[in-house]
């Protein structure tokens, strides 16, 4: 409706400035002209922002109180969650994952509630960790400057290989809670879905995205491994090495081919396709649904599915304490030059980082 808007505004305004030019007898440049239906676009543009912004009313349930970093909005029986970070790409910081947390358990305690779809605002769904934020908490905590020094001393954010497993048992229990949960979770990926944002979006029960979605971990090529482990279980042992090995991302449209994502659509279909997957879900009872999820997990969980994630995240903790060029150099440049330059030397050898499918599936 607002682009709707948009077009049509932008319309009028050249035809008023016509009229205007041709009561005033003189000629209107084409440069003014521009910027007069440039300036009116960007009028309406704002405006759709703000209505869409007052239209997201303010949140405050049972366990879901007043959040910052997630939008909770109930749509027929549907519960969308939106990680709401754009600013930051929806990196995943410690609060914006204790608001996910809250807003899962709103959705499957409402009895309105039958299923959840969980998307990002703005151009990602979720480009992960909020590596920034971590490593400048961990350069503290070594200089001996970091805030809140107390007589009761905590483990810290980069200590052993013990307390590095004990503080990612925490960030992994947002991806046990989606599993865990009575109600069925679908993610819906658009932009990035990268490093954690996947650690999210693979534990979800079912996966959409849109064609043009990059998918991946290119976080294996100095960081560390997956802290959740659902690669191999959705793609096979040698695509889940494909990936993992090389830290190289896929598109929607192919993740779809090989099964890490359920289906791909243009990326301007998704909305629609999404929603209308997750009201079809929310047509049958809860609880019917809950024993459809419930048996299909424990299927996995037969298969080493919950071990697996408890040894994923010790093989992360191990990846931390590697001492390779690549590992060394990635921790030097996020102490010395930022993150920006610790991306840009990580990824630059690589080149494309798109995997390219030679054979038609």
């Amino acid at each position: 409706m607002a682009q709707v808007a948009a077009a049509d505004l932008t319309s009028i305004s050249v035809i008023l400035l016509a009229m205007l030019c041709e009561v005033a007898g003189k000629t209107c440049s084409i440069v003014a002209a521009k910027a007069l239906v440039w300036s009116m676009r960007s009028i309406v543009q704002v405006r759709a922002t703000k209505a869409q912004e007052e239209k997201m009313q303010p949140y405050s349930g049972k366990w879901l109180r007043d959040p910052e970093c997630i939008l909770f909005e109930v749509i027929g029986a549907v519960a969308k969650i939106t990680l709401n970070r754009p600013e930051k790409r929806n990196a995943l910081s410690h609060a914006l994952l204790e608001e996910l947390q809250a807003a899962l358990l709103e959705a499957d305690d409402r009895q309105d509630v039958h299923a959840i779809l969980l998307e990002g605002a703005g151009k990602d769904f979720c480009a992960g960790y909020d590596l920034a934020s971590s490593y400048e908490k961990w350069h503290q905590e070594q200089d001996g400057e970091a805030d809140g020094q107390s007589a009761i001393a905590y483990r810290p954010s980069g200590g052993s290989f013990d307390d590095d497993c004990w503080s990612m048992e925490r960030f992994q229990s947002i991806p046990n809670l989606i599993y865990d949960m009575h109600k069925p979770v679908i993610a819906k990926l658009h932009g990035n879905c990268l490093a954690g944002g996947t650690d999210i979006a693979l534990r979800c029960d079912m996966v959409v995205a849109a064609e043009d979605a990059r998918i991946g971990f290119p976080a294996t090529r100095a960081n560390g491994s997956p802290p959740a482990h659902m690669w191999t279980y959705h793609v096979g042992p040698q695509w889940a090495k494909r990936l993992l090995l090389t830290g190289d991302t896929i598109l929607g449209r192919d993740a779809a081919k090989i099964g890490l994502v359920l289906d791909a659509v243009p990326a301007e279909e998704l909305d629609d396709f999404a929603m209308d997957l997750a009201a079809r879900v929310a047509l049958i009872d809860p609880d019917l649904n809950a024993t459809q999820k419930r048996i299909v997990n424990l299927a996995m969980e037969q298969m080493g599915m919950m071990t697996m994630q408890r040894l994923a995240i010790e093989m992360d903790a191990r990846a931390h304490l590697t001492t390779g060029p690549r590992r060394t150099r990635f921790k030097a440049d996020m102490r010395e030059s930022g993150l920006k330059e610790a991306l840009k030397n990580r990824d630059e050898p690589f080149g494309d980082n798109i995997i390219k499918l030679r054979v038609d599936r």
